[in-house]
């Protein structure tokens, strides 16, 4: 914006009304949670999070404030301030997406570990409360799943106990909640060992995939292609909830639900 000169174009400057880009109360979408949601920049690439392709599937209106962030439990998202951070950013009406449990699960890292039914049940049940005496609408997700297989070979709950805190919590608070577990286990059986695969970061040296020269062996952390999909079952999911938000989830969602990987982040 250029600096203006005179003192009276100043003062019609602030009496002007808000360009129509900007957000209103109720228009952003807020994510709080872990690696799997976080947004990566392109030298990481194809290692992409669900919450960076969520804009993908809504109207152009809605605004996305990925607050999310690698290794964070619901103990770090608040000891760092990340919690308050997105409160700071938060609007009446808006909607926060909760994701947590991969590390709060996690307890060879002691720093991240917040047990099921005591500090992790407490934490969401703060987020929770926190979000709506602000005016805001907390949705909670029980954690996405990994590529990980029974002995019956069909995928398996790797976070079984948080993904049942907070389906109680949901319940006893009358939370909105997207079983992304349920959901995201259900994707993974469908397309299968080999299948899925491509959903997760499994690259050899000879793939060339930037972020991963060496090659990587991750069945936690999502593709272009895995997190597209991902971020497809959160927006079905926030679509069949009653919330003002439903409206601005796009159906269909071709950038969602492609096939083959674009070769970015971009909604295509």
């Amino acid at each position: 914006m250029r600096i203006a000169w005179k003192a009276v174009i100043a003062f019609a400057a602030l009496l002007a009304p808000l360009p129509a880009q900007a957000a209103r109360p109720g228009d952003t979408i807020l994510i709080a949670g872990d690696s799997t949601a976080s947004a990566y920049t392109g030298d990481r690439y194809p290692q992409t999070g669900w919450g960076q392709m969520l804009q993908c599937g809504l109207t152009p209106d809605v605004r996305v404030l990925n607050h999310a962030m690698g290794g964070r439990s619901t103990r770090t998202f608040l000891g760092e301030g990340r919690w308050q951070a997105l409160l700071a950013d938060m609007m009446p009406g808006d909607t926060v997406l909760i994701q947590f449990g991969h590390n709060d699960a996690y307890r060879a890292k002691p720093e991240r570990w917040a047990p099921a039914r005591t500090e992790y049940r407490d934490n969401l049940l703060r987020f929770i409360w926190d979000v709506r005496i602000a005016g805001a609408h907390p949705v909670l997700l029980t954690p996405v799943a990994r590529r990980s297989f029974g002995a019956d070979g069909r995928a398996k709950a790797d976070f079984a106990d948080y993904s049942a805190v907070v389906r109680e919590l949901a319940a006893s608070t009358h939370t909105p909640l997207i079983d992304l577990e349920s959901l995201s286990r259900a994707w993974v059986d469908r397309a299968g060992r080999d299948g899925s695969k491509a959903y997760y970061l499994h690259y050899s040296p000879q793939d060339h995939a930037p972020g991963f020269p060496k090659g990587v062996d991750d069945d936690t952390h999502f593709s272009e292609l895995g997190a597209r999909q991902v971020a497809n079952l959160v927006a079905g999911g926030l679509k069949a909830l009653n919330l003002s938000i439903s409206a601005k989830v796009l159906a269909p969602r071709p950038a969602l639900t492609r096939t083959t990987p674009l070769g970015s982040t971009e909604c295509q």
